[in-house]
């Protein structure tokens, strides 16, 4: 899989603070490739859509 995206997570309540995993350009995230923390992280974003995380943006990679 091409992860020259992420998707990122901003929370609604921390404008500092967000979570950003690698991703394709539809925003299909590679979860066999994540971390435990990392995987643990993206489904409780994803599960806290609206709650605490607002509507996730994909957007290519920053190179770093």
């Amino acid at each position: 899989m091409n992860c020259s995206y992420e998707i990122r997570f901003q929370s609604l309540f921390d404008p500092g603070r967000a979570l950003c995993f690698p991703c394709d350009a539809l925003g299909h995230v590679p979860m066999d490739a994540l971390t435990d923390r990392a995987r643990e992280s993206y489904l409780y974003a994803r599960a806290t859509i609206g709650h605490e995380y607002g509507w996730p943006a994909v957007r290519p990679r920053a190179l770093h």
